[in-house]
This record gives structure tokens, sequence and C-alpha cells, in this order.
């Protein structure tokens, strides 16, 4: 059986680099295969299926499209979006990038297959909203549609094309993760210097997207194209519908799970807030009294603080959850700003490891004061066990760590506890913070007897207890006498 006969004709077909100047014409000839049926149709309504008929769907179009344009291509299925899509695609050549055609390893976790460093790869892995430390370490068949589309924007970011080109954009997203996804986009783009070309059957986008280039195709040769100022949207329709009120605990359990650090340390809160979208929870953040001391502090002040001054006028940030939904659409910032003269405190402080790779604190009103790095002796003992098989990535797990224990032979946990011992031996205030021990300042044989009794169980927790002194964190603070004054 024959089937139809397809043929796409390209008519002063032109593009001007230096303007950015597309004139396009598009038609396609159709012919039917001859059946006994096709002949009873030709026969009933007088067709001639053994003529070609001429389709024309773009007829001598100008457009007018920048390097650094965002055009959004609307209309029904069959107008013609994904031909005009790929007829720009092909004149700007090795200038473009199709989101569909992004390299993607599901063999590897997402932190090693992005950016050439550690740092680059948390970088745009947090640009576009997979700011989780357990999604950093899964693999691209492991999420979910929209994480999975977020992950291929970073791809494309990271190909440093100028056109960014995406057919069906989101249409496989339910339409709130669409809507951030198309404000994150732009801002982005926007943000590189880079044009975004999107065609979609959904018109819902426009707000958030906020194309400087609207192309409208009907069917036929029907098209209506409008141009609007390039500029960033800085708001998303979503984060619009989202209010802040003071929460209890349970609000915070809502969104526990989407945080990487448990949940045994907030036993004793100061203030807690909530984010809703109606009855939804976005957001939380958690206030609480802080340590005793802790780096950046003297800094901050210029001088140690009595700890009266410290429960007095003190409050920390404990926790701050986005719903992974709403990630990347300023939200985290929001939370921050208008929770901070809340708290009833006139100083504010927070010490976080996503601080450095995502400046939102500071967006949010807060000053770094400090960035601290760990010890040589800590990197050595990091680099000791991954030897021992142990992943610098994973050992903030213990169910991980407690699986690689398990596995390893007597005279292997044997060198493990070796690797602790040297590492307290050499850094005498860590035993106290690897161990838990009771004496504030533990002498060295009580360490050791005490990595030397500790089963798998508990060396399995000190290692993650290690993995977090091997993080590099940021100390920031707000003062409300300063907001006065200002």
């Amino acid at each position: 059986m024959r089937r139809e006969l397809f043929r796409i004709r390209k008519v002063a077909r032109r593009y001007d680099k230096r303007t950015g100047k597309f004139i396009i014409s598009i038609s396609y000839k159709t012919k039917t295969d001859i059946t006994d049926r096709t002949i009873a149709v030709s026969e009933a309504f007088g067709l001639g299926v053994d003529d070609f008929q001429n389709h024309v769907i773009y007829d001598d179009v100008e457009l007018k499209i920048g390097p650094t344009d965002i055009v959004y291509i609307t209309g029904d299925s069959g107008s013609g979006k994904s031909v005009l899509l790929k007829a720009l695609e092909e004149d700007l050549g090795s200038q473009a990038i199709n989101i569909s055609s992004t390299a993607v390893d599901s063999d590897k976790p997402l932190i090693d297959t992005v950016g050439e460093t550690f740092e680059e790869g948390l970088e745009l892995l947090s640009r576009v909203g997979l700011n989780d430390a357990f999604l950093f370490v899964r693999r691209y068949n492991q999420l979910s549609d929209g994480q999975g589309y977020r992950y291929r924007i970073a791809k494309m970011m990271e190909a440093e094309k100028q056109y960014w080109v995406m057919d069906e954009f989101c249409s496989t997203l339910d339409r709130d993760t669409a809507k951030v996804v198309a404000f994150n986009v732009q801002k982005l783009a926007r943000q590189e210097g880079k044009a975004v070309l999107t065609a979609t059957t959904h018109t819902d986008l426009f707000e958030d997207l906020k194309p400087s280039v609207h192309i409208h195709k009907r069917f036929g040769r029907e098209i209506e194209v409008k141009y609007f100022p390039n500029r960033i949207n800085k708001t998303c329709s979503l984060s619009e519908e989202m209010c802040i009120a003071e929460g209890c605990r349970a609000d915070y359990d809502r969104l526990a799970g989407f945080h990487y650090r448990s949940a045994k340390g907030l036993v004793v809160t100061q203030k807690i807030f909530v984010l809703k979208r109606s009855d939804e929870t976005a957001g939380v953040i958690v206030y609480k009294y802080p340590a005793i001391t802790t780096f950046g502090r003297r800094e901050a002040f210029g001088r140690r603080l009595l700890v009266d001054e410290i429960n007095r006028d003190l409050s920390l940030i404990s926790r701050v959850i986005i719903h992974p939904k709403y990630r990347t659409i300023g939200l985290g910032v929001k939370l921050v700003k208008e929770t901070l003269p809340l708290a009833d405190k006139p100083y504010v402080e927070t010490v976080a490891v996503m601080a450095k790779y995502n400046p939102f604190f500071e967006r949010a009103g807060m000053e770094k004061i400090k960035e601290s790095t760990p010890s040589r002796h800590v990197l050595e003992a990091i680099e000791k066990l991954r030897v021992l098989g142990f992943s610098p990535v994973l050992l903030s797990s213990e169910k991980t760590n407690m699986r690689r224990l398990k596995k390893m032979s007597s005279k292997e946990v044997e060198e493990v506890k070796t690797v602790l011992k040297a590492l307290c031996r050499r850094e005498r205030g860590y035993g106290r913070r690897l161990l838990k021990t009771r004496s504030v300042f533990p002498k060295l044989e009580e360490t050791w007897k005490a990595i030397e009794e500790a089963g798998l169980e508990k060396l399995a927790k000190t290692l993650r207890i290690l993995s977090f002194l091997a993080q590099t964190k940021v100390y920031l603070i707000w003062k409300k006498q300063a907001e006065r004054r200002s």
C-alpha cells in the first residue's frame, strides 16, 4: 500500500544575521494513495485524488528576531508552529541548540554530568531549580518530568549557544510547573544575553515568559506577529498568589522531606513562618535559638558576645525550605525578607552551605560576613575514605555509609577508625563534634577509646558528621538597627 505523499516547498526563505530578519514562505503539497475507498470519496465529493493539493502556511512572512529575543510561537496543533520553529533553527545553524538534542548521561549522578568543576555543577543545577542535595546525587532517569526539563535547560546553558530552541514548550508539564519553568527560562536567558525560541499550543505562559516576539499561527496563511519591549520579567504570576503567615511545627513537617538535613535539631524553635498558596504549603522558614559559639559572629559584632546577649538579642534561621515545584521564582528571598522583621530580635544570623552558590540570603537583605573552609586535615581524611570506597558526595547519608560499612571486612573497618583517629590527633577539637562525647574538651585517649568501641551504626553517623565538617559554609547576619537607619 502506498502512503500519502507529503512534500514541503520553501520559497524566498532568507535570513539576515546582521538585522535578525527572517523572510519565510513555506508551503507543502499532499497527494493521496489511490484505493477503492479514496476513489469513492473522489467521486462523491469531486476531488482529484491524482492531483497534488497545495497548502500555503507561511506566505512571505517577515519576522525580526534578534540574538536576545524571547520568541513565543502559539497556535493550534497542525497550524504550522513546529514547521516554522524548525525553519528558524536551520537558518541559525550552529548558533542554536535544541532542548531535545541535549546530551543526557543516565549512568551518572547529576552532579557529575554538568559543569567543569564541582562548584560550576552546583551553580548550574541551582539556577534551574534543582538546588536539592538529594537531587544532586540522583540520575537523570530518576527525575520527574519537571525536574528532567529543568536539567535539560542546565545542559543548554552549559552549551553556550546563542539561541535556545524548545518545541512543544512545557507541554508535558502540569500548568503550575510550566509557568515556573517559563518564568525561569526567560530570566536565565535575559541574564545570560541569550535568545529563546519556543513553540506550544498553550497560551497561558505569556505572562511568565514575557516574550519580546509573539507569533500566533492560525490555520492556513493567517498569522499574527506582535513585538514587545525585551525586558526581564522579575515576578512569576504564581508568586503573586502567595501569602506569609505564622506557622507551626506541622507546617515544617509537611516540607521537611525536601531538606537534606535531619529534623532532629529542631526540638526547640523560636518561630516558624509558612508561605501559602491557597491551602497549599509552598514554603517554610524556621527561626531557632542560636548556638553559644559559631564562626563569623565575632567578626560581625567586633567582639565576643555574652551568653545573656545571645539569648536575648539573636535568632538563627535554621531552615528555609521551598517546595520543589516553586523553586527559582524568588520565594526563598520573599520568605526571608518578609519574616526577618517578624522574628522580634534585633539580630538574625544564619550559617548556610548553599549560600555560597545561591546568594538568596543576601538578596533578602542579609550581610555576608565570613566564609569558612574545611581544614586540610579534614580534606585528607575525606580523600582516604574515598580510597576505602566512600563517595564524598554521598558521605552525608547514614544509610549509604552503613551499606558500605557492612560490605567491608573487619580489617577495612579498622582502617576507617584509623582515619578518624588520625584526624582527631591533628584536630583536637573534632573529637567532641564527631563523636558527641560528654566532655567539652575530651582528652585524646578518651576520643580514641570512643572510636575503638564504636559499632557500625555509630561509625556511619560519625562519617555523616565528618561530611558536614568538609563543607564550605557562609555566615550571614541581619541587623534591625541598620534597617531602621536606612
